[in-house]
């Protein structure tokens, strides 16, 4: 069986290994009682073949950190030319912070966590990014009573994400509650087709319940393109969000119920997803939506060239009347009761997004939020983690007694501003800026391990602890006006700023100002004034996709807590705003712009290539 060939390569598997860490565990009491489940995972055998399995049934959590699984696996074996179906009784461990932030080990081996997050309806996204293969994996708390045909009823979006068949499709139903769809009006695509829309109708669709679950019976003419057969649909407790897919097969549904009214899509949101197009990718993570704009963050696994990286991304939005939206030639959306989206791609890039609200929390006392480490710069939100020497923002309630500055460096780490410290992993952190509901701060050169234990003291009261995963990188471009949006702080040779009124020009070469590019050397003390000190880590940059020439990636001299990149804007580059794209060795951060002017740099150049390029890989668009 390819399982027992799946444990070897799980318990072969590198990465965040997170059980060994200390992690916030407060949360644990937010995955509690009977809940559905359903994962689907992708694998590459030795010959290449795209072999998947598909896990579904109940998963009983304990409120303390323990679970037990009760699925049926419907297993590829050797490819999707033979399968196999097998009950997997099994229990395991699950650790959630405050936030709702953590990972249970993977229902196939404990050697491998499932990382995602709990959402405001106690809903857990993720995806075992970390374990060399691509997945998804949702659960949702079975309801009391349990749903039945007749609570199944009025209108709702779904959209289904056929991987192995790389069919993408999203649609309307309305069932009656009384075990009837009618006919159903498909649209979607087809890998290999491009942006050509395949649409289908399923007549007469049926449906039934059993155990709380609904049984949706699409009907197989030879005709059929994007769905056909059984489908089992699971719901959360106030029946706003769905999920499920074929029971023999390796598809994913998800699905919203439609709002009354044009539904809200503002705040903190919890999203996982999976992505097929020139790359391969799963991923989980957090975005924040306000007033049109959005930033988000992806932990993502792309399993076709092995890579795993963070990526930091902006996008825009306006969200219709009917909840519906898209990003061009990228994903359809539709937001639904209580502010949930889901996402369908257009073709030729496919994939399928769900984002929940994230709960809401709050403290007494000197109380710093789970939610609010985020990167001074760019505001990427706080699953994003941290990096040595990050420029970091703190946000809570009581975190100060006033608000300080420190206007001369090195910053106070052991001494404190106005009374005030910060400790990451026990190591006093430079404190940049104070006050009650915000601190700014850098991360100490020497933070090490893979998770950062965060606590400010109050002159003598202490926080709660708040815990982030820690990166080799985290990037983010300070933008003008502050906030991540936007153009980035951007200067010219003479010092001026890069504005759409003085672009940058072609060969020209530019100063980008940021943070979290981590260790360089020679090293220096934390919260000192910068020196001509470079990366360890290799730092790519691309303008509007291109990759661009690279000449110092280091500290900014004379500054402390920021980093620059001398940066050469190459040729090719379309006149206008193009995304400043900033990638590390597992970080790719694309929030930023700069913008770019007609003509050529007066003392233009060739472009020197890097010292170190790393190996191409397929480029992401600008926004998801």
């Amino acid at each position: 069986m390819k399982l027992a060939r799946l444990l070897v390569l799980l318990c072969a598997a590198t990465g965040w290994q997170a059980a060994a860490q200390t992690w916030d565990t407060s949360g644990n009491g937010m995955l509690n009682g009977t809940y559905y489940f359903r994962e689907v995972a992708y694998f590459f055998s030795s010959t290449g073949a795209l072999s998947p399995d598909a896990i579904y049934g109940t998963i009983v959590f304990n409120g303390n950190g323990a679970y037990s699984i009760n699925c049926t696996v419907y297993d590829s074996t050797y490819g999707l030319g033979t399968c196999a179906q097998f009950s997997l009784p099994t229990t395991g461990t699950y650790s959630i912070a405050a936030s709702g932030y953590g990972f249970l080990s993977s229902p196939i081996s404990s050697k491998v966590n499932v990382y995602g997050l709990v959402s405001q309806q106690g809903i857990f996204v993720g995806s075992s990014t970390e374990s060399g293969f691509n997945d998804l994996f949702i659960a949702a708390p079975l309801a009391s009573p349990l749903p039945t045909a007749a609570t199944f009823k009025g209108s709702y979006w779904l959209a289904d994400m056929d991987t192995p068949n790389g069919i993408n499709s999203m649609f309307q139903v309305n069932p009656d509650g009384a075990g009837n769809l009618g006919n159903v009006s498909l649209t979607g695509y087809v890998y290999g087709y491009g942006s050509t829309v395949v649409t289908q109708t399923a007549a007469a669709v049926k449906y039934s319940f059993s155990g709380g679950a609904a049984v949706v019976a699409f009907p197989s003419p030879s005709n059929a393109t994007l769905i056909v057969g059984q489908k089992y649909l699971y719901f959360s407790p106030d029946g706003n969000f769905v999920f499920g897919g074929s029971p023999t097969g390796w598809d994913f549904l998800v699905g919203i119920r439609t709002a009354s009214g044009t539904p809200s899509f503002w705040g903190l949101y919890y999203q996982a997803g999976i992505d097929l197009a020139s790359a391969f990718d799963s991923y989980y993570g957090s975005l924040n939506a306000n007033a049109g704009l959005a930033v988000g963050h992806q932990r993502v696994n792309d399993v076709l060239d092995s890579y795993l990286y963070g990526y930091t991304y902006s996008e825009p939005y306006s969200v219709n009347p009917n909840g519906t939206y898209s990003i061009p030639s990228v994903m359809n959306y539709v937001v639904g009761a209580d502010g949930v989206r889901i996402g369908s791609g257009i073709g030729p890039y496919l994939g399928i997004n769900v984002a929940l609200p994230a709960p809401s929390i709050s403290g007494s006392g000197v109380f710093l939020s789970p939610m609010g480490v985020v990167n001074a710069a760019s505001s990427a939100p706080f699953t994003a983690g941290i990096a040595p020497g990050d420029f970091i923002t703190l946000y809570g309630a009581n975190l100060a007694p006033g608000i300080a500055t420190a206007y001369t460096v090195p910053f106070p780490t052991t001494a404190g501003l106005d009374g005030v410290q910060v400790t990451v992993n026990g190591l006093p952190a430079p404190v940049q800026f104070v006050s009650p509901g915000q601190i700014s701060a850098i991360v100490p050169y020497a933070v090490g391990s893979s998770i950062a234990r965060i606590q400010v003291n109050n002159n003598g009261v202490l926080s709660n602890v708040v815990t982030e995963f820690v990166n080799l990188t985290a990037p983010g471009v300070f933008t003008v006006p502050p906030g991540g949006l936007g153009y980035g702080a951007v200067l010219h040779g003479d010092y001026s700023l890069v504005t759409a009124q003085s672009p940058a020009q072609v060969g020209e070469t530019v100063a980008v100002y940021l943070t979290g590019l981590g260790t360089t050397n020679p090293v220096i003390p934390d919260g000192s004034a910068g020196v001509f000190s470079q990366t360890n880590n290799t730092i790519d940059v691309f303008i509007g996709g291109i990759q661009a020439s690279v000449g110092y990636s280091g500290l900014a001299p004379q500054l402390a807590g920021l980093y620059q990149i001398n940066v050469t804007v190459p040729s090719g580059v379309t006149a206008g705003d193009n995304t400043l794209e900033i990638v590390g060795p597992d970080s790719d951060a694309a929030e930023a712009l700069i913008p770019v002017g007609t003509g050529l740099a007066a003392s233009a150049s060739p472009a020197r290539q890097p010292a170190v390029v790393r190996r191409p890989r397929p480029r992401r668009a600008p926004a998801r």
